[in-house]
């Protein structure tokens, strides 16, 4: 009797299983782009200095992102390895083109603050470091979580450092007045506070990061360096 071949259909990974969950959770403290990897600290300096600005950037950095990842995912078994490089940037600048388009469309106004640093995210570490590192490898869905993962740890300091920046700096936080009205002198102004125009400057921008870094190494011991 013929031996029967016997096939075992291999079990389908579920979409938010512990390994893809993964994806999005480590980014967000122990493999967070910016306080760990240290990438993409320029855009955190420069643009912080309002929280709606962070907001824009990481909603921005976000849409290349994970589209990018997702593109190149799907290109990853045709791209000649030669010239992985060129498709990469060429990928990541049309979708950078086309985030600084729509912004100028609906937000000018925050397309002008932004400046030439919407453009720069086709240069931003983060965003090559994942085509390269991670979408070339993997399929389509885990590259989507990766992108959206590190777009949200990343995000989510420059939030932070942006919304500190803003009410110290203005004593707002959206462009709405938090502390009182600094012309009248209600609210904290009435008892003596002033804005601390030293916080709008990009160094005070590097303290606040450093100050997060310190931060999540007190609370998570496994980021301590040995030396």
């Amino acid at each position: 009797m013929a031996d029967t071949a016997v096939v075992e259909k291999k079990a389908k990974e579920p979409l938010f299983s512990k390994k893809n969950r993964q994806l999005m959770v480590d980014p967000l403290d122990d493999q967070n782009p910016i306080t760990v990897q240290v990438l993409g600290i320029c855009s955190a300096l420069a643009i912080t200095t309002q929280a709606m600005n962070a907001v824009v950037m990481t909603i921005s950095v976000m849409f290349v992102l994970m589209a990018g990842n997702v593109i190149v995912s799907l290109m990853r078994n045709g791209i000649p390895d030669r010239i992985r490089i060129i498709v990469q940037l060429v990928v990541v600048a049309s979708l950078v083109i086309l985030v600084d388009q729509v912004l100028k469309a609906f937000m000018y106004d925050v397309s002008k603050q932004l400046s030439v640093f919407v453009g720069l995210i086709i240069t931003n570490c983060i965003i090559m470091g994942r085509l390269e590192a991670f979408a070339l490898g993997n399929k389509p869905w885990p590259s989507l979580l990766d992108g959206f993962g590190n777009a949200v740890g990343y995000g989510a300091i420059l939030i932070i450092v942006g919304v500190f920046r803003e009410i110290l700096g203005s004593g707002k936080l959206f462009g709405i007045a938090l502390l009182g009205d600094a012309a009248e002198k209600t609210g904290l102004y009435g008892m003596g506070y002033m804005n601390n125009n030293l916080v709008i400057l990009p160094p005070m921008a590097l303290i606040f990061v450093g100050i997060i870094i310190w931060i999540q190494r007190a609370r998570n011991k496994s980021l301590i360096e040995a030396h």
